[in-house]
């Protein structure tokens, strides 16, 4: 069980909402199937991390903060006289490293995994260093997809290939390790320290006249959807939701894309647009958020 676990990013709950309420360009599309092809490979391997045996904490998605420089680790483990932390990469496709630059086999250059890996080792050391930890950092660049392939790998590097990941894993699962209560307050001093929202978030523009407005079917993003008395039902795939409990779902939506409006039954009516009727939001808005004003002025936190 993973002492922090992971879970979406700020900037990929926003984004996976914008995909279905409007047109990306091309390079927007490729940065958002990006986001979510990496979130994809963090998952994978929390489940192989997850599998591990000995004593350690699992800390997932770290975003900290040293010296004015943000950095974020993708998983970390601690043990007893280590902190593993690891990059991961969902890459696909065959690559080339020539000792200095990361290159397609089109000859196309990438950013380095290793320039990344050794500014959060870096980074995270200060860190511990500050805390007073006196655990050893290792560092690893994970290449969790199996359809991925990297030529010209000099042996001393700190990657990790598919096809060395379960030896890799058992090599780690043979760590001597028994942790004390100065681990755990390690791990909770991390998590105090993590940003849940990072300082530079990269988006594609948007406003509200641009974006689609409409309820969507909580399965497969639909707008063909009908209210059908108390259940929000999908046309394409028929899924059936609480009208309240899609209501709120596309409340949260509006609340990320939109942080600076306010929740008046009026925006939310039209934000819902298939509930005809403006009490029905009122109501659902009253049962779920706090009122604040009266009237024509009052809105919903």
């Amino acid at each position: 069980m993973p002492y922090k676990v992971r879970s979406e990013s700020l900037v990929l709950k926003i984004l996976r909402i914008l995909n279905k309420r409007m047109k990306f360009t091309g390079d927007d599309q490729r940065y958002y199937q990006n986001q979510e092809k990496g979130f994809q490979g963090e998952v994978q391997f929390d489940k192989l991390t997850e599998k591990l045996q000995r004593e350690c904490h699992i800390l997932n998605d770290l975003q900290l903060e040293n010296n004015k420089s943000s950095f974020q680790l993708d998983s970390s483990l601690i043990f007893q006289g280590t902190y593993s932390l690891f990059e991961v990469k969902n890459f696909e496709g065959e690559y080339v490293y020539d000792g200095e630059y990361f290159k397609t086999i089109s000859g196309r250059d990438i950013q380095n995994p290793l320039d990344q890996l050794k500014r959060s080792r870096l980074l995270l050391s200060n860190v511990l260093q500050s805390l007073g930890s006196k655990l050893t950092v290792e560092a690893y660049v994970i290449f969790i997809n199996p359809q991925f392939t990297l030529y010209k790998t000099p042996p001393d590097l700190p990657f990790i290939l598919p096809t060395q990941l379960n030896r890799f894993m058992s090599k780690i699962d043979q760590k001597p390790s028994r942790l004390n209560n100065s681990h755990k307050v390690l791990a909770d001093k991390l998590i105090s320290m993590h940003q849940t929202v990072p300082p530079i978030i990269q988006l594609p523009a948007y406003d509200y006249d641009q974006v689609r407005k409409g309820m969507t079917c909580c399965k497969c993003d639909s707008f063909s959807v009908t209210i059908v008395g108390k259940k929000l039902i999908c046309d394409k795939c028929g899924c059936a939701e609480l009208v309240t409990v899609a209501i709120m779902r596309n409340v949260e939506e509006f609340k990320l894309l939109f942080p600076e409006k306010k929740i008046t039954t009026n925006i939310i009516h039209e934000w819902c647009e298939v509930v005809d009727s403006r009490k029905r939001i009122s109501r659902v808005l009253g049962k779920n958020l706090k009122i604040t004003g009266l009237g024509q002025w009052a809105f919903y936190q």
